[in-house]
């Protein structure tokens, strides 16, 4: 070919001549066409198909309730009588120096346990009078007292707990667990999940979004009070042979768009309109719990038609039970500033342990007489702990009582899902400040959840702008210790 003739073919005209082809070859390699072992686990004509991890994990499903706010580990489960002794006096410079703290200015006042403590269980496990109900099943739990995180303002920490970031973009833990394994019901989504104290979390609905993973791996929100998903019900004088009929009609438009640009996000489309209308009989169906026995509602303590943490809780054991994957609960107005009465620790906080305790404890028991907790992991925690000493801002005391955001030490507990019983794991300095032994990260919180599960935390990764990702990101390890 002369010199003349490659000048007149110009990239634009090359790739227009051979799109057909580059399309092919896309669609091919998602086909599994390709002689390569695939880079990810997406399947572009069935994404949720149910898929096998790594090796046979000791959890089927996940339970995770998330306190948006950051409960005080000090007036729960970290007892500290040195501190104490110490209320009321000055912070010693030591625990200043050098340290970042969201509102803290000058020298605050050390603040002594606002709780009694007292051992419980054949593990002598210390839970405070804020969580009687939780306190008769402290043999189920193993307590991680010593996590730290690098992030002190809710947002970034919402996002580094459940994304494995602190900025917005990568993927969260749900999304990568429903990636990671797919659904078991191919009529409810593998990822739910329901918020409670008339707010969302800090961090926005990024916190269950699936980031650079394909759409169909996004949390689905579900509400407890009206209809569980917004806009399920067909309009009026829609019947359902008709909105059949559009779907077909919307995914031929979709299968048509594919065959043209080859993007498997359209593919994730398709399958999200399919969902949206199998859920439309499932999703009211699992969402009712009008019809539980009178006694499962005394043990949770719902209220059937209202919005509550406790009405999640009970909604979480449903659909587990009914194959999801990952139910992400969001409990917001733990953020006890003590700025005012409902931030105060001995008062809202009290009122939040009050709303919760009872839920939380009837999950467990529940899901045990069910035969499902031994499948099933249950997470609890936030996304940072509290300062040993009292808020004070612009170096004037809070009128309330109150504690700051803390990175160094707090506690999160899990229970079920082949986690051993009645351990507390990691410790703290005696008067609750920094971690001392069996320090863990947010991350190794992440991959031991993901080993559960069957993963290797490694290993479960998905290629995105040249690059595999992984949610641990490069961090993490797992906690064996607190494994069976």
């Amino acid at each position: 070919m002369s010199h003349e003739s490659l000048e007149q073919i110009t990239r634009r005209l090359f790739l227009k001549e051979c799109g057909l082809g580059l399309g092919s070859l896309a669609l091919g390699s998602l086909w599994g066409c390709s002689t390569d072992k695939p880079k990810t686990l997406f399947n572009a004509l069935n994404p949720l198909q149910t898929r096998a991890p790594h090796f046979p994990g000791k959890a089927k499903s996940v339970i995770y309730l998330h306190m948006a706010g950051a409960p005080s580990q000090l007036e729960l489960f970290d007892f500290k009588p040195e501190l104490q002794k110490l209320d009321g006096q000055d912070c010693p410079p030591s625990l200043l120096e050098g340290k970042k703290f969201a509102f803290i200015r000058g020298v605050p006042k050390m603040l002594g346990p606002k709780a009694k403590f007292a051992q419980h269980g054949q593990s002598g496990a210390w839970i405070s009078e804020n969580l009687p109900h939780l306190s008769t099943v402290a043999d189920e739990i193993t307590f991680l007292k010593a996590v730290q995180t690098d992030q002190f303002n809710h947002a970034p920490a919402q996002l580094l707990m459940h994304t494995g970031s602190p900025r917005l973009g990568r993927p969260s833990m749900g999304a990568w667990v429903t990636y990671g394994l797919g659904s078991e019901n191919n009529n409810l989504p593998g990822f739910v999940v329901l918020t409670s104290g008339g707010k969302n979390p800090d961090a926005g609905k990024s916190v269950w979004g699936s980031g650079f993973l394909p759409s169909v791996y996004q949390g689905v929100q579900c509400r407890s009070e009206g209809d569980p998903v917004l806009f399920i019900n067909d309009p009026q004088g829609i019947e359902r042979n008709e909105r059949r009929a559009s779907i077909d009609a919307i995914n031929e438009i979709n299968q048509q768009h594919y065959k043209d640009v080859g993007d498997p996000e359209i593919l994730s489309r398709i399958a999200q309109y399919e969902m949206a209308y199998r859920m439309q009989i499932a999703v009211p169906e699992v969402m009712n719990i009008n019809d539980e026995p009178k006694y499962i509602h005394e043990m949770y303590g719902t209220h059937p038609g209202k919005e509550s943490f406790a009405n999640n809780v009970l909604l979480a054991r449903k659909l587990v039970e009914k194959g999801v994957r990952f139910v992400q609960l969001f409990d917001w107005g733990w953020d006890s500033h003590g700025t005012d009465a409902n931030l105060a620790i001995d008062i809202g906080f009290i009122n939040k342990c009050r709303q919760t305790d009872k839920a939380v404890t009837a999950l467990l028991l529940d899901l045990k007489q069910r035969g499902l907790l031994d499948e099933t992991l249950v997470i609890w925690g936030g996304e940072f702990g509290r300062t040993p000493m009292q808020e004070n801002r612009e170096g004037k005391q809070n009128p309330f009582i109150g504690r700051d955001h803390h990175t160094e030490a707090f506690t999160i507990w899990m229970a079920g899902g082949g986690i051993k019983k009645g351990l507390s794991y990691g410790e703290t300095d005696e008067i609750g400040y920094a971690a001392v032994k069996g320090k863990t990260s947010t991350y190794d919180v992440q991959a031991t959840i993901l080993n559960q599960l069957g993963f290797n935390h490694e290993q479960l990764t998905y290629d995105f702008q040249g690059r595999p990702f992984r949610l641990t990101d490069v961090h993490g390890k797992v906690i064996n210790e607190i494994i069976t």
